[in-house]
């Protein structure tokens, strides 16, 4: 398994986290551009992080929840640093 780029990820997930914020901010609003940038960017994690090599379980349905893979990737970051 390669070295995880920890410090890249961290910033990607802060990233993450700020559009998770400002989609539960837009309560009124067409959320829809929102919902697909943060599906896109949890993909993309998984895949330019090799995140399903750091952890054993059905991501699928962890990837659906924003908040659950937040914390999964955090405790990665954690467990990585």
């Amino acid at each position: 398994m390669e070295k995880l780029n920890v410090q890249r990820l961290k910033r990607t997930l802060d990233y993450l986290e700020s559009k998770q914020r400002e989609l539960k901010n837009q309560k009124e609003n067409d959320t829809r551009s929102l919902e697909s940038m943060i599906k896109y960017l949890k993909k993309d994690m998984m895949e330019q992080f090799k995140l399903s090599d750091h952890v054993l379980l059905s991501m699928k349905q962890e990837i659906k929840n924003t908040e659950t893979f937040i914390v999964i990737v955090q405790n990665i970051i954690d467990a990585n640093s």
